[in-house]
């Protein structure tokens, strides 16, 4: 359990996500969420020198990868700190600031800054030296798609691992998947309402560029079709005899967000409304049996939970990181929960998965939606490559 680590009230944002092959398809993702990071603290009017170092996470490579954490620090207005890199598939945000309350913990730093970034679009295809080939022939890899449809170690795709947890505990069928990504539809658009009221809350627009000369600027979700139980039942599954229909997983995205982690003196002196305390308690992981990837939820939320303290029951919002809905459905039925309750105001089932920042974006969800109701627990939790999981647990008061 944390006991130093808090993140100032407002000390954080997401950008919008845009369906991959949207408006920040061309986007260099490090050099986009350095320059959104950069124009977000001088909204704040905060100096990006306060920083000590860069908790930094992206999962799809890019041009000059090898450069990461240094040069997005330097290009943020922080040239002057080192960082790291995380490479976590979908759990990156949660490993990330992990990493930076513990070094808060241990003393390596006192303020820290957490930036996440992905472009699902236009992703990297690789060649691969294979000198014993025939003629020296290269092996290619496309490098998200293949990924999507296989684990090397698992040897299935990963709408696979879902129905083989679906198939294993039993107890969901289709009509219940249905059910509930038709009430996840309807949360996300409480967020929306009132002139999108709760997403401004956290949401700080991207700018991309048109042209030479001409710079879009990308304010809200982009991509996202409206759906309901009607027309979700009517959807055939993609693999038959399984619960999951297209319309009922993710789709990838493109975005980023950022977060600052500090001391509890610290946040309060940067936070937007000192009477909000938020504080980092706990992480927690886990790794699935083979192929089983939505199951990994439960121990690494169990886990989180027992660090903190306290039980399920204590918790007063619960966000997840749901490829496919039955990540949710098997989290509720294993832990007692309601699943009709989870994801308040929005989740990357609808809002899109751009790997590294979507659970970011699912924590600063989570702590507005705790400011909102008072203060108290919170959960986030969510799968990742390779049957893990991982979870943390925040405390607002």
């Amino acid at each position: 359990m944390y006991s130093k680590a808090y993140i100032p009230y407002g000390g954080y944002y997401s950008t919008p996500f845009a369906r991959w092959q949207g408006s920040l398809q061309n986007e260099h993702s490090v050099e986009l969420a350095a320059a959104t990071a950069k124009r977000w603290l001088a909204s704040r009017e905060i100096d990006p020198k306060i920083f000590e170092y860069l908790n930094f996470g992206k999962t799809i490579g890019q041009l000059h990868t090898f450069y990461d954490a240094p040069w997005a620090a330097a290009l943020m207005g922080a040239p002057d700190i080192p960082g790291m890199s995380v490479s976590q598939a979908c759990s990156t945000s949660t490993t990330v600031i992990n990493n930076a309350a513990t070094g808060l913990e241990t003393g390596a730093y006192d303020t820290t800054f957490c930036l996440v970034t992905d472009r699902a679009s236009n992703g990297p295809f690789t060649l691969w030296p294979n000198p014993v080939g025939a003629g020296g022939e290269m092996i290619p890899e496309n490098w998200m798609m293949d990924n999507f449809a296989k684990d090397p170690w698992g040897g299935v795709a990963m709408v696979q691992t879902a129905e083989n947890v679906v198939k294993k505990y039993g107890g969901i069928t289709k009509e219940d998947v249905d059910r509930v990504t038709a009430r996840r539809y309807e949360q996300y658009n409480d967020a929306l309402a009132n002139d999108r009221e709760f997403q401004k809350r956290y949401m700080f627009p991207a700018e991309y560029k048109i042209s030479k000369k001409k710079v879009g600027v990308l304010d809200a979700d982009e991509g996202v079709t409206p759906t309901t139980y009607d027309t979700l039942a009517s959807l055939k599954p993609v693999i038959p005899g399984g619960v999951h229909s297209f319309g009922a997983q993710t789709h990838p995205a493109d975005g980023n967000c950022g977060l600052i982690v500090t001391t509890r003196d610290k946040a309060r002196e940067l936070s937007a409304d000192k009477n909000i305390k938020i504080q980092i308690l706990s992480y927690g992981y886990a790794r699935a049996e083979k192929a089983h990837m939505a199951a990994a939820v439960v121990p690494a939320s169990q886990m989180a939970l027992d660090k903190a303290g306290i039980s399920a029951k204590d918790v007063k919002a619960i966000k997840s990181h749901n490829p496919f809905t039955a990540n949710d459905l098997y989290m509720a039925n294993a832990m007692g929960l309601d699943v009709m309750n989870m994801n308040n105001y929005g989740c990357s089932l609808v809002y899109g998965h751009p790997q590294g920042p979507t659970a970011g974006r699912g924590i600063i969800e989570m702590i507005e939606e705790l400011a909102i109701r008072g203060g108290g627990y919170g959960l986030f939790t969510g799968c990742a490559a390779g049957d893990t999981g991982a979870a943390l647990v925040i405390k607002v008061s």
